[in-house]
């Protein structure tokens, strides 16, 4: 109890010390690189692209008007050091330098989603990519705004439900529609903002429909054919991998000269088919078939934010944002109610921003989290866990121009009970960075950090079946937190025609908490037994991008861009699983007023290198081709087609359980369209 008392001191100490050092800075030195994207996910500040410390990717508005109707995973799957966990359709979450689950932090406007995706692979996440007007993605643990459950890294899904902004000519909004012949899908949605005097109303709706989608071929990978001694058949669909999805949401702001205030309320809906996770028959009744597993997935959420500006003082603005969520999610094998999950709870935020003075920037922050977690049913491994956690922390930014530094420190409390325990977790964080400008294109950095995570609900409780991994799983509840210390070089150029970004990245991890298989079988469900033990492992890797405008004249423009990644991860028990091998992607793109065509090739690497239990996968090469028209003289309204795929090639997502069993869709056109307005 002491220490505790302690480090809190500590911190509010170094709280206090920051915020009259940003008052106390000397003057801003002049040389600072013009950059585009201003990043609010991890600084809250604001720090643009080509001038951060962090690994950020981004999807502004422009992104995703075009983009396909998908899963949050599936979205970003391809990125720069982001995969998908690719379970099914309906279901896949970010993978991040080959982390996920409770290890990647799933945002919207920077509050976690209170739902239930983190606990199994097979769990959507309560939120539809449609809502969004921007996607910010952070690789790496260098994200102490978010505590250490963020230390694989964040997706932040950041929408305009809740308005900051009055409506542009006192109405704007946005309608889309477009369709898929792979899986014969189809999606359609429309947001409304609307100004009443100082207030803004907004409404959105969505909704998303597919079928079983198709593969160029037999769904089982040749690897688990040959071990079952089985053949290939002409089943040229992976079954039961239908979606349904409708989401719906209002808000409202009063926004005046010095701020804003305002609610929201959303609805999302959705049942979607899970391939491979069926119950076996009645076996008094052989002739039966399987049942298959579809899930139905319900949320309700409430959220409330605001900011107020100060014209003096040390802070220039405060900020408060809160959620609460009721979540549910029900497993249904064929019709019949089988295994149902809950999660209830709010989570709230307070910053203070401070005032920039002479180049010093910062932010201080309480995280405050109270969530519920129950299972009910024959899966349900995980008894109910009532979770609370407590965050301070605050993260500063010195920029002279050529040179500067940025650091962090956040104290976390995550207390966790069950009928099997009580565990109370105490964690300190802390990062720093240096950065400078040798020339005016060029800004490289060096960063540290020192995140710890607590384990979660199912790391510590979990006992029982788990047929979403094929295993019986045992927790341990006597697990200590999870400790990443990393490293990494970053690197942006940005001269003339030419763009180049780099991060090379090492994280050693004491305590890493890692599934590992014991060598027995659950006499009743014949599963093989997986225990969640702590090893030491290690992670390096890299991610690099760079464009070259080869032509130009006007708005018209010729661009040729390329992307690389690779992660290693080994453990003290061997490869850790399901770690994605390396991928180099190269697109060639025309940009002009009237239409817009994009060539892209990705080819991704084999994978042999592997845990136990684990199949190899083959590499191999997508081309897509994709294209945007504005036939109009309004340009707002636009026309887009995406030929996906085009070689139907056989491709296996290696971070997915289901790769051997759910290859990735074949060929595929997809059409649409976007109005706003």
């Amino acid at each position: 109890m002491s220490l505790v008392i302690v480090s809190r001191a500590a911190l509010l100490t170094a709280v206090g010390w920051a915020a009259l050092s940003g008052a106390a800075a000397a003057q801003n030195a002049p040389g600072s690189a013009e950059l585009d994207e201003v990043i609010v996910t991890g600084t809250p500040f604001g720090v643009t692209d080509r001038a951060s410390l962090l690994a950020v990717e981004v999807l502004d508005e422009e992104d995703l008007a075009v983009a396909p109707a998908s899963t949050l995973g599936d979205l970003v799957n391809g990125l720069p050091g982001v995969r998908s966990t690719n379970f099914a359709p309906g279901a896949s979450r970010p993978v991040i330098r080959g982390l996920s689950g409770p290890r990647v932090q799933v945002l919207t406007n920077g509050l976690g989603m209170i739902d239930a995706s983190s606990v199994s692979p097979d769990h959507q996440v309560a939120v539809d990519p449609a809502e969004a007007r921007r996607i910010e993605i952070v690789r790496g643990p260098s994200t102490l705004v978010f505590g250490g459950s963020a230390i694989g890294g964040v997706v932040n899904i950041i929408d305009d439900r809740i308005p900051t902004e009055p409506a542009e000519g006192g109405l704007d909004g946005h309608v889309s529609a477009q369709a898929s012949t792979v899986d014969d899908g189809a999606s359609f949605g429309a947001r409304l903002k609307a100004n009443a005097g100082p207030l803004v109303f907004t409404a959105d709706a969505f909704t998303r429909s597919a079928s079983d989608y198709d593969v160029p071929v037999f769904p089982e990978s040749q690897r688990l054919l040959d071990e079952e001694g089985e053949e290939a058949g002409d089943e040229r669909t992976v079954g039961n991998t239908f979606v349904e999805l409708d989401q719906y949401g209002a808000g409202v702001s009063w926004i005046g000269s010095r701020g804003h205030v305002g609610a929201s309320v959303k609805r999302v809906e959705t049942t979607y088919g899970v391939p491979g996770h069926a119950h076996e028959p009645d076996p008094l009744d052989p002739g039966a078939e399987a049942e298959g597993v579809s899930i139905g997935l319900e949320q309700t959420r409430v959220d409330v934010r605001g900011e107020w500006a100060f014209d003096t003082g040390p802070f220039s603005a405060a900020r408060l944002s809160g959620g609460w969520a009721d979540y549910s999610h029900t497993e249904f094998e064929g019709a019949e109610i089988g295994t149902r999950f809950f999660s209830e709870g709010q989570e709230g935020r307070f910053e203070l921003i401070q005032r920039e003075r002479n180049g010093w920037q910062g932010v201080v922050g309480l995280q405050l989290l109270d969530r519920t977690f129950d299972a009910v049913g024959d899966e349900a491994y995980v008894p109910r866990t009532e979770i609370a956690e407590q965050g301070l922390y605050t993260v500063q930014r010195f920029d002279r121009g050529g040179l500067g530094f940025e650091g962090g420190l956040r104290l976390d409390n995550r207390s966790l009970g069950s009928v099997a325990g009580d565990r109370d977790f105490t964690n300190v964080s802390a990062s720093a960075g240096v950065f400078f400008r040798p020339s005016a294109p060029l800004f490289l950095g060096l960063s540290v950090a020192r995140n710890e995570r607590a384990p979660s609900e199912v790391e510590l409780f979990a006992e029982g079946a788990h047929v979403a991994t094929g295993a019986f799983e045992v927790g341990d509840i006597d697990l200590g937190s999870e400790v990443a210390t990393s490293i990494e070089a970053t690197a942006h150029f940005a001269s003339g025609p030419f763009e180049f970004d780099l991060h090379a990245y090492h994280a050693g991890y004491d305590g890493f908490i890692d599934l590992r298989p014991t060598g027995l079988e659950d006499v009743d469900s014949g599963l093989p037994v997986f225990a969640y033990v702590q090893t030491d492992a290690t992670f390096r890797g890299f991610e690099a991008e760079a464009s070259y405008q080869l032509w130009e004249a006007g708005d018209r423009s010729l661009n040729l861009s390329g992307a690389a990644d690779w992660v290693r991860a080994s453990t003290d028990l061997g490869p850790a699983a399901r770690i994605p091998p390396w991928s180099v992607t190269g697109g060639l793109d025309w940009t002009s007023p009237l239409f817009d065509v994009g060539l892209e090739v990705r080819h991704v690497g084999e994978q042999d290198r592997t845990a136990a239990f684990e199949r190899p996968t083959d590499s191999y090469t997508l081309v897509n081709l994709k294209g945007a028209v504005r036939p109009f003289a309004d340009r707002n309204v636009i026309l887009f087609a995406e030929a996906a795929n085009l070689t139907d090639a056989e491709a296996r997502e290696h971070a997915s359980f289901q790769k051997d069993i759910a290859p990735q869709p074949g060929r595929s056109l997809r059409v649409g369209a976007t109005y706003r307005f």
